[in-house]
């Protein structure tokens, strides 16, 4: 058995104890959800502009210079593995020579969540480099316990997330506490402790962007219903709501979003504010997203203006799908758009209910990045699977999420799906060789707990959570099977690209072995089916029998036919259903399929896809009346995206990073399609026209080269309008032609 490695600590990010500076805290014991404030006055000399902050706070923090906001909500969520802290490196802007005030507000969850491990420490650490001196966070600094903050009485988040509601009495605000010459004479000096006592540990740089800022807007409209003001965002966003009214002391605003109550059922975040006398401004730290922000407005109070700050993660929609049908431009973007809100500290299932980790999530939501994105959310994954590796058990199960405080329970067959198949996307989409090598010691560890039968097959392993997807039918024992003869093949890939050759010779012979016993005790000569197991005919079963290769081409038809017929796969699992039909050649069915099953979210008001398929609904008042808790912010649904952009548009990568990559188009019964898929070598420009002949025009960045297919349909083509030299394929369907970096045009002679 391989030894338990720290991934971040012995391979990335190796951290002592001996800090110049120290972790401060308020000597009031750590709480749920507490404000706590600091401040310093240092006195610069040498060179402003030659600065490096390490920053780090449990659990948020904001940062002023001089009174010059630096930072909005620093910090990641605890953390890259059960025990270590992420810690932020920033240059400041605002420093000068001379006397600076240093100011940071920290917002401790306190609270254990599924996407963070909570500290008994409530605190700061802040290590200022200018030049060769340091400014270190340590007694002489002073804090108090900010005077407004407060958690609302009433209904609680659910168990779930580790943040809080919000609660702000600005009649007892201290506004100003960030700014030179605030009085903070009554303050109290920090109490210094040291990594262990904290609960902190060893410190992780951060691995992710600080947030992208996109500022305070105003809504795309607002409505008035009674004591409420209903204000519409222009898309489902992150965001922290903004007000400005005139009011008398005392008086109570409640701030939510449509998707407050998820599903009818589980509660997310809110917020209330309470008035002082007079103009005021207020906006809530702690985020919420939805497409509507909802304000309780009490009598008596004057509302001036209303709006919002959006932030999220620091990357840019470089990708793109365009066609003539509106209905799959519209479900593109709308994949597009559930997948960044599903991104901040990590991959999130949802970004109300949970803001969860789920490993067979980001298997999904990966391959989604690299086709919409641009390339430094590549980052969140790498992220992913080095949390996922560091979190593993001393028993050797690898679970989700991570990470957590309050649960730790193994999904066999999403864990597999992610150390397999997942991983090996990753790296096919980024070059990151490196990340697979870290992950290794926790992928044989996994793998090999499992326990291989004389008949080839494995023992069945339910886990903590017997989970294959949402749904009825699902042929949980067949799935298992498949899903582990999967893995092996990933993780033998894996295996050569590290060098661990005797490894993948073992992973490649056990799946040989396997394929052939799952074929012989599960295909029934119509369908995949466990010889136990009784429900009806199940299409995720299937799917996974194509992409695993189990099924030889002799059974495609049946299979089809079955793909045509059932739709019991949840939008989690239709991803793999969509793409065996498409690796078995039937794209045009697989494209009759999404516009079939996701019409509804197509046609509804939402701009981000549902987490379950639902054949009526299209207004929010439909999840709250389900009563089910589900959500419509779900980027496990976004198999759409990867299906047009990789197999419609044909954009396929063949060398890691896209540094080589094919272009085999399957419009089936579209006309049209522009596409554009980022790269780190640059954005791949697609643009196809059959309406008359048949025209293609592709851009090839800069240090890559494309393997093209053209139909076979038309007797020959021009190349940048010279005749194209080009080879014909076995079957006789298309020509190829291989071309370099620059711009390429085909036309049909």
């Amino acid at each position: 058995m391989m030894k338990k490695l720290s991934v971040f600590l012995s391979l990335l990010f190796v951290a002592t104890f001996s800090y110049s500076a120290s972790i401060i805290r308020n000597e009031a014991p750590a709480d749920t959800s507490q404000w706590i404030c600091f401040r310093k006055v240092i006195d610069v000399k040498g060179n402003p502009a030659d600065n490096k902050l390490r920053i780090a706070a449990d659990t948020k923090y904001w940062l002023w210079v001089n009174g010059e906001l630096e930072v909005y909500e620093g910090s990641l969520k605890r953390g890259p593995n059960p025990e270590d802290t992420y810690i932020d490196n920033v240059t400041l802007k605002n420093l000068r020579s001379g006397s600076n005030t240093i100011a940071v507000l920290v917002w401790y969850f306190g609270r254990p969540g599924f996407s963070h491990r909570i500290s008994p420490c409530a605190g700061l650490y802040f290590d200022l480099t200018v030049g060769s001196k340091h400014y270190g966070s340590d007694a002489s600094w002073l804090t108090a316990m900010h005077p407004a903050y407060y958690v609302p009485s009433g209904e609680l988040p659910n168990f779930r997330l580790g943040e809080s509601n919000i609660g702000f009495d600005a009649r007892n605000d201290i506004s100003d506490f960030y700014k030179p010459g605030f009085d903070d004479s009554s303050w109290k000096h920090a109490v210094e402790t040291d990594s262990r006592t904290s609960g902190w540990n060893a410190f992780v740089d951060r691995p992710i962007p600080m947030w992208k800022n996109y500022g305070i807007s105003r809504y795309a409209s607002e409505r008035r219903e009674g004591n409420e003001v209903i204000c519409t965002l222009p898309y489902n966003a992150q965001i922290t709501p903004v007000l400005k009214v005139k009011a008398s002391a005392g008086k109570v605003i409640g701030m939510r979003s449509d998707c407050y109550r998820t599903g009818g059922g589980e509660l997310n975040v809110r917020a209330e504010y309470i008035t002082k006398e007079g103009i005021q401004e207020y906006e809530n730290l702690g985020w919420m997203n939805g497409h509507e922000i909802i304000y309780t407005i009490p009598e008596g109070v004057e509302v001036l203006s209303l709006g919002y700050r959006e932030t999220g993660y620091d990357c840019d929609f470089s990708g793109s799908f365009i066609c003539d049908n509106p209905d799959l431009n519209r479900l593109w973007r709308m994949s597009q758009r559930t997948l960044y809100i599903t991104m901040r500290d990590n991959y999130m299932d949802c970004p109300d209910r949970e803001r969860a980790q789920w490993i067979g999530d980001v298997t999904n939501e990966l391959v989604e990045t690299f086709y919409s994105l641009s390339p430094s959310a590549n980052l969140l994954t790498r992220k992913c699977l080095l949390e996922f590796a560091d979190w593993q058990k001393e028993d050797s199960v690898l679970y989700a999420p991570v990470p957590q405080s309050n649960w730790d329970k193994e999904l066999p067959m999403q864990s597999m799906a992610m150390i397999g198949m997942g991983a090996w996307n990753y790296y096919l989409g980024s070059n990151d060789k490196q990340t697979i090598r870290d992950i290794y010691p926790a992928a044989y560890r996994y793998i090999h707990m499992w326990k291989l039968r004389d008949d080839g097959l494995v023992t069945y392993r339910p886990g903590a959570w017997d989970w294959g997807d949402w749904g009825d039918n699902a042929d949980m024992q067949a799935m298992c099977q498949l899903w582990y003869s999967i893995t092996l093949e990933y993780y033998a890939k894996q295996c050569d690209l590290i060098g661990e050759k005797e490894e993948a010779v073992w992973a490649r012979a056990v799946n040989e072995k396997m394929k052939k016993a799952i074929h012989e005790s599960c295909w029934t000569g119509s369908a995949y089916r466990h010889p136990t197991y009784t429900g009806k005919t199940d299409d995720r079963t299937q799917s996974l029998a194509v992409l695993s290769g189990i099924a030889p081409e002799s059974e495609y038809r049946q299979l089809n036919e079955i793909f045509n017929t059932v739709e019991f796969a949840s939008p989690y699992m239709e991803r793999y259903v969509l793409e065996a039909m498409c690796e078995m050649g039937n794209t045009s069915d697989a494209l009759q399929r999404i516009l079939r099953r996701y019409k509804p979210m197509v046609d509804s008001r939402y701009s981000t896809l549902w987490e379950l398929f639902y054949n009526n609904m299209t207004d929010v008042s439909d999840f709250y009346n389900r009563n089910d808790g589900s959500s419509y912010n779900h980027a496990w649904s976004g198999a759409p995206l990867i299906i047009l952009s990789k197999y419609i548009a044909g954009i396929s990568v063949l060398k890691p990073a896209f540094k080589e990559f094919r272009v085999c188009p399957e419009l089936c019964s579209l006309k049209k399609v522009s596409t554009i898929v980022p790269t780190l070598y640059g954005n791949i420009s697609l643009a196809i026209d059959k309406t008359s002949g048949y025209s293609m025009r592709l851009v090839v960045p800069e240090g890559t080269t494309a393997e093209v297919w053209l139909p076979a349909d038309y007797s020959g083509f021009l190349q940048n309008d010279k005749p194209c030299r080009m080879a014909k394929t076995s079957d006789g369907k298309h020509y190829i032609v291989k071309v370099k970096a620059g711009t390429h045009c085909f036309r049909s002679e």
